[in-house]
């Protein structure tokens, strides 16, 4: 498949015209890389603070024409180079996205969908682990017993990042010198320079050994309890900004040990969960903006989870989008047939615009491309109406309903 995905970033620089070309060749590649960047993570930035207040909507972008021939021949080589997958016989699982928001799995709607597999929720390092070597687990243990009473299943989202003033990481981490602070401002920006830099949330200090100990401590406390009862666990996914000059870098940080931090987090999770599926929600990396940027941070992601066993995913099902089909689309479905994958319908994602037809996505096409495409094994659906109770909902009912 090594080859499929070469060809694949081929055909998208080729289609792309000269802008990818140019990426490739110029002197001033990195320049360009960097104002793309940018731009893309302002918006994800914007999405994600949606996403996490269960409002609002995103900006929708058309593909262009030789992205479209990057997509179609990125379908051809996939079913070429993978034969008869099973995953694309039988389609990915359906869970359901309900962030925190906890009392929504009682929902009948919910419930009585057969095919929904179950429901994915999002906890905190914060909440789980209040005090230092403290670990409230009743919570989740809680909505594990609720499903499995429903004959559904929980996955997991582990979370150390916001994208506002709250912190997701215990007070003793920020409080204690030995964790230099615990966690990072993070910072969006247009501009080469950071002249524009705006705070975007904090994130735990992956790459600080100390604070990922800590972290890895969570996780083998975890595991005690909920491998093999759960579904699956996501660790948060790798994009994070800190400005493009190294001025606003926290201390400690490079892109090498960011990229090995996430790596031994990967690792230690895989250990803590044995049974149950660990999928890494990589989607982007800093210091590094495809396909004329590589630097292989993302890509070594990708690698070290085949080695260890881990899944893979990301945050977002945006079958058009140049920047997902640049990143993360082409290292999902190119992976081996022992590498779980997952992705989630988050907010916005069925308001972007399908290009061929010039209209909103459709579940279907979203369901599709998961599918055929990516062979995916989860779709977490997000709740954002009205596509939820009109479009997700019945489809996925509709879907269960058809099998024999």
């Amino acid at each position: 498949m090594r080859f499929v995905l070469s060809v694949f970033f081929l055909v998208l620089v080729a289609g792309c015209g000269s802008e990818g070309s140019e990426q490739v060749r110029s002197q001033g590649a990195r320049d360009s890389a960097i104002a793309e960047s940018a731009r893309f993570r302002r918006r994800e930035t914007r999405s994600r603070r949606l996403d996490h207040a269960d409002g609002g909507a995103v900006r929708l972008e058309k593909a262009t024409g030789g992205m479209r021939l990057a997509l179609t021949v990125l379908v051809a080589l996939t079913a070429a180079g993978h034969g008869q997958d099973s995953r694309r016989t039988t389609g990915p699982q359906n869970f359901i996205f309900f962030n925190r928001d906890r009392d929504r799995i009682s929902e009948i709607s919910f419930l009585a969908n057969r095919g929904v597999l179950g429901a994915q929720l999002k906890y905190t390092w914060r909440e789980l682990e209040p005090e230092r070597d403290r670990y409230e687990v009743g919570r989740i243990l809680e909505d594990l017993e609720f499903l499995e009473r429903h004959g559904k299943r929980l996955f997991v989202q582990l979370q150390d990042v916001s994208f506002d003033e709250r912190l997701n990481i215990p007070d003793y981490v920020v409080e204690d010198p030995r964790y230099g602070g615990g966690a990072a401002r993070k910072y969006e920006s247009e501009e080469s320079d950071d002249s524009d830099a705006t705070f975007d949330g904090w994130v735990a200090r992956r790459w600080d050994p100390a604070v990922r100990a800590r972290f890895s401590k969570l996780l083998r406390a975890l595991g005690r309890q909920l491998d093999g009862r759960i579904e699956g666990i996501s660790l948060p996914e790798t994009s994070i900004g800190f400005g493009e000059t190294g001025t606003l870098h926290p201390v400690g940080f490079t892109y090498e040990t960011y990229a090995e931090g996430v790596k031994a987090t990967m690792t230690s999770a895989r250990q803590a969960f044995p049974r149950s599926h660990v999928i890494q929600y990589a989607n982007f990396m800093p210091g590094e903006w495809l396909p004329g940027g590589d630097a292989g941070y993302l890509r070594g992601l990708y690698e070290h989870a085949e080695r260890i066993g881990a899944g893979v995913g990301g945050p977002d099902l945006l079958p058009y989008r140049k920047w997902q089909r640049n990143h993360s689309y082409p290292l999902i479905a190119s992976r081996g047939p022992g590498v779980a994958a997952g992705l989630a319908v988050q907010w916005g994602n069925l308001e972007d615009v399908n290009p061929s037809t010039g209209e909103p996505v459709t579940v279907a096409d979203l369901y599709g491309f998961a599918r055929d495409t990516l062979r995916l094994d989860y779709i977490f659906w997000g709740v954002q109406e009205p596509y939820y109770s009109r479009d997700v909902l019945p489809f996925i009912a509709d879907r269960a309903e058809a099998r024999p």
